[in-house]
């Protein structure tokens, strides 16, 4: 679906694959395999495509053809990686609401970005299993299991796993921007 919705948006605004490839820092062939459905792309890739094509990134996996009750099953989930490759999101929810739900996996000594990342969104993170270290404006947040933090995403902010085992948790974001 997303390779789908890059080429729509390309095309409207008379975009050839070469063009967006050289302003978002990518390979035309990943472009390409991206809009065939081939390859997922990276979030970090996302991103760079998204603000070329003057896009918030959670339209870029909005269904416009959207089914009044979406369920999405578990084996069809979209995973979204980070470049670094320490985490992954899968989507939980449909991705045509106005909020967007992701359950993330991110291994041991990893992190969400290198830096703190901001949009203009609200987030809600739960551990699932493991501890995981939200950062927010500078300011380290300890979770452990069933822990919880809510937070404005406008404020720079990442993810750690300072532990020697995965941590999974729970993320809704609304509206989804990332």
């Amino acid at each position: 679906m997303i390779g789908e919705r890059i080429r729509e948006l390309r095309t409207a605004k008379s975009m050839t694959a070469t063009e967006l490839a050289k302003a978002a820092d990518v390979s035309v062939g990943m472009i390409s395999q991206v809009e065939r459905g081939i390859t997922d792309p990276s979030l970090e890739t996302v991103r760079r495509i998204a603000r070329v094509l003057d896009t918030p990134v959670f339209s870029l996996f909005q269904d416009v053809d959207a089914e009044p009750v979406a369920v999405v099953r578990r084996d069809r989930r979209m995973d979204i990686r980070s470049p670094q490759g320490g985490i992954v999101y899968q989507r939980v929810s449909s991705g045509a609401g106005k909020i967007e739900v992701l359950e993330g996996l991110l291994e041991p000594g990893a992190a969400s970005s290198d830096t703190g990342w901001s949009h203009p969104s609200d987030e809600c993170v739960v551990v699932l299993t493991g501890r995981l270290v939200v950062e927010v404006d500078g300011t380290r947040y300890d979770l452990k299991t069933g822990d919880s933090a809510t937070f404005d995403s406008r404020n720079p902010h990442r993810y750690l796993n300072e532990t020697s085992k995965p941590v999974r948790f729970l993320l809704a974001v609304t509206p989804p921007s990332y």
